[in-house]
Protein backbone atom coordinates (compact mmCIF):
# COMPACT_ATOMS: atom_id res chain seq x y z
CA UNK A 1 0.00 0.00 0.00
CA UNK A 2 1.25 3.46 -0.82
CA UNK A 3 1.76 5.87 2.04
CA UNK A 4 -0.72 8.66 2.59
CA UNK A 5 1.78 11.42 1.79
CA UNK A 6 2.60 9.87 -1.58
CA UNK A 7 -1.07 9.43 -2.43
CA UNK A 8 -2.05 12.93 -1.33
CA UNK A 9 0.78 14.37 -3.42
CA UNK A 10 -0.33 12.40 -6.48
CA UNK A 11 -3.94 13.40 -5.88
CA UNK A 12 -3.03 17.08 -5.62
CA UNK A 13 -0.88 16.96 -8.75
CA UNK A 14 -3.58 15.15 -10.74
CA UNK A 15 -6.37 17.45 -9.56
CA UNK A 16 -4.42 20.66 -10.10
CA UNK A 17 -3.48 19.56 -13.63
CA UNK A 18 -7.10 18.74 -14.49
CA UNK A 19 -8.23 22.07 -13.02
CA UNK A 20 -5.52 23.94 -14.95
CA UNK A 21 -6.73 22.40 -18.21
CA UNK A 22 -10.37 23.25 -17.41
CA UNK A 23 -9.36 26.80 -16.46
CA UNK A 24 -7.41 27.32 -19.69
CA UNK A 25 -10.32 26.00 -21.75
CA UNK A 26 -12.83 28.26 -20.00
CA UNK A 27 -10.61 31.34 -20.37
CA UNK A 28 -10.04 30.59 -24.05
CA UNK A 29 -13.78 30.24 -24.64
CA UNK A 30 -14.45 33.43 -22.68
CA UNK A 31 -12.50 35.32 -25.36
CA UNK A 32 -15.46 34.86 -27.70
CA UNK A 33 -18.35 34.28 -25.30
CA UNK A 34 -19.46 35.91 -22.07
CA UNK A 35 -21.60 32.96 -21.00
CA UNK A 36 -22.38 32.81 -17.31
CA UNK A 37 -21.61 29.09 -17.34
CA UNK A 38 -17.97 29.87 -18.17
CA UNK A 39 -17.68 32.27 -15.23
CA UNK A 40 -19.29 29.61 -13.02
CA UNK A 41 -16.72 27.11 -14.31
CA UNK A 42 -13.89 29.42 -13.24
CA UNK A 43 -15.49 29.82 -9.81
CA UNK A 44 -15.99 26.05 -9.53
CA UNK A 45 -12.30 25.55 -10.21
CA UNK A 46 -11.37 27.91 -7.37
CA UNK A 47 -13.85 26.26 -5.02
CA UNK A 48 -12.49 22.82 -5.94
CA UNK A 49 -9.02 23.91 -4.80
CA UNK A 50 -10.46 24.93 -1.42
CA UNK A 51 -12.30 21.61 -1.13
CA UNK A 52 -9.12 19.73 -2.06
CA UNK A 53 -7.07 21.56 0.59
CA UNK A 54 -9.64 21.03 3.34
CA UNK A 55 -10.01 17.39 2.36
CA UNK A 56 -6.27 16.72 2.32
CA UNK A 57 -5.82 18.20 5.77
CA UNK A 58 -8.93 16.57 7.25
CA UNK A 59 -7.96 13.12 6.03
CA UNK A 60 -4.44 13.75 7.34
CA UNK A 61 -5.99 14.36 10.76
CA UNK A 62 -7.69 10.96 10.64
CA UNK A 63 -4.40 9.44 9.49
CA UNK A 64 -2.60 10.99 12.46
CA UNK A 65 -5.22 9.79 14.94
CA UNK A 66 -5.00 6.26 13.57
CA UNK A 67 -1.21 6.21 13.24
CA UNK A 68 -0.59 7.73 16.66
CA UNK A 69 -3.38 5.79 18.36
CA UNK A 70 -5.05 8.86 19.86
CA UNK A 71 -8.23 10.91 19.60
CA UNK A 72 -6.45 14.25 19.12
CA UNK A 73 -3.98 13.67 16.30
CA UNK A 74 -3.21 17.35 15.82
CA UNK A 75 -2.54 17.90 19.52
CA UNK A 76 -0.24 14.86 19.72
CA UNK A 77 1.51 15.93 16.53
CA UNK A 78 2.20 19.44 17.83
CA UNK A 79 3.72 17.94 20.99
CA UNK A 80 5.94 15.62 18.93
CA UNK A 81 7.10 18.52 16.77
CA UNK A 82 8.02 20.57 19.86
CA UNK A 83 9.71 17.59 21.56
CA UNK A 84 11.81 16.96 18.45
CA UNK A 85 12.78 20.63 18.15
CA UNK A 86 10.94 21.00 14.84
CA UNK A 87 9.66 24.47 15.67
CA UNK A 88 9.62 25.76 12.09
CA UNK A 89 7.61 22.73 10.99
CA UNK A 90 5.26 23.23 13.96
CA UNK A 91 4.71 26.87 13.02
CA UNK A 92 3.93 25.93 9.42
CA UNK A 93 1.59 23.20 10.70
CA UNK A 94 -0.11 25.69 13.06
CA UNK A 95 -0.52 28.25 10.26
CA UNK A 96 -2.01 25.64 7.96
CA UNK A 97 -4.33 24.41 10.73
CA UNK A 98 -5.58 27.98 11.19
CA UNK A 99 -5.95 28.53 7.43
CA UNK A 100 -7.97 25.35 6.97
CA UNK A 101 -10.20 26.37 9.89
CA UNK A 102 -10.74 29.75 8.26
CA UNK A 103 -11.63 28.15 4.92
CA UNK A 104 -14.14 25.88 6.70
CA UNK A 105 -15.61 28.29 9.24
CA UNK A 106 -14.84 31.86 8.13
CA UNK A 107 -14.16 34.64 10.60
CA UNK A 108 -13.35 33.76 14.21
CA UNK A 109 -10.35 33.05 16.42
CA UNK A 110 -8.39 31.31 13.67
CA UNK A 111 -8.97 34.19 11.27
CA UNK A 112 -7.94 36.74 13.92
CA UNK A 113 -4.74 34.78 14.59
CA UNK A 114 -3.89 34.78 10.87
CA UNK A 115 -4.67 38.49 10.50
CA UNK A 116 -2.23 39.22 13.34
CA UNK A 117 0.58 37.60 11.37
CA UNK A 118 -0.63 38.23 7.82
CA UNK A 119 2.64 39.81 6.67
CA UNK A 120 4.68 36.72 7.60
CA UNK A 121 2.39 34.04 6.17
CA UNK A 122 3.46 32.08 3.09
CA UNK A 123 -0.06 32.50 1.70
CA UNK A 124 -2.46 35.41 1.38
CA UNK A 125 -5.54 36.06 3.47
CA UNK A 126 -8.30 38.58 2.88
CA UNK A 127 -7.80 41.29 5.48
CA UNK A 128 -10.77 42.75 7.40
CA UNK A 129 -10.84 45.91 5.26
CA UNK A 130 -10.72 44.03 1.94
CA UNK A 131 -13.83 43.06 0.00
CA UNK A 132 -11.96 40.93 -2.52
CA UNK A 133 -8.60 39.22 -2.79
CA UNK A 134 -8.36 40.41 -6.39
CA UNK A 135 -10.94 43.01 -7.39
CA UNK A 136 -12.34 42.29 -10.83
CA UNK A 137 -11.43 38.58 -10.78
CA UNK A 138 -14.62 36.85 -11.87
CA UNK A 139 -13.28 33.47 -10.70
CA UNK A 140 -12.97 34.56 -7.06
CA UNK A 141 -15.10 32.66 -4.57
CA UNK A 142 -15.89 33.76 -1.05
CA UNK A 143 -12.98 32.46 0.99
CA UNK A 144 -10.84 34.41 3.41
CA UNK A 145 -7.71 32.51 2.32
CA UNK A 146 -6.36 32.64 -1.21
CA UNK A 147 -6.48 28.99 -2.22
CA UNK A 148 -4.38 28.85 -5.36
CA UNK A 149 -2.12 26.10 -6.70
CA UNK A 150 0.69 27.27 -4.41
CA UNK A 151 -1.55 26.95 -1.34
CA UNK A 152 -2.58 23.42 -2.32
CA UNK A 153 1.09 22.54 -2.79
CA UNK A 154 1.90 24.14 0.57
CA UNK A 155 -0.68 21.85 2.19
CA UNK A 156 1.00 18.83 0.64
CA UNK A 157 4.46 20.03 1.65
CA UNK A 158 3.45 20.59 5.27
CA UNK A 159 1.71 17.21 5.42
CA UNK A 160 4.86 15.60 4.02
CA UNK A 161 7.21 17.41 6.40
CA UNK A 162 5.07 16.60 9.45
CA UNK A 163 4.79 12.97 8.35
CA UNK A 164 8.59 12.74 8.05
CA UNK A 165 8.99 13.86 11.66
CA UNK A 166 6.29 11.46 12.85
CA UNK A 167 7.99 8.57 11.03
CA UNK A 168 11.20 9.27 12.96
CA UNK A 169 9.24 8.72 16.17
CA UNK A 170 6.95 5.97 14.84
CA UNK A 171 8.60 4.27 11.84
CA UNK A 172 5.43 2.28 11.15
CA UNK A 173 3.53 5.54 10.46
CA UNK A 174 2.66 5.80 6.78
Amino acid sequence: MHGFTELVDRCATFTLEALREANESAIETLQTSGATSLVKTLQMIQLQKAILSVGMFSIFEANLQDGLGCSNGFGRTKKILVDKGELDTKERFDDLYLAINVIKHGRGRSYDALVAKAKTLPFRIKLPDESFLFEGDVSEVSTLVEVDDAFVQYCGDVIGDVSDVIRRVRPEFI
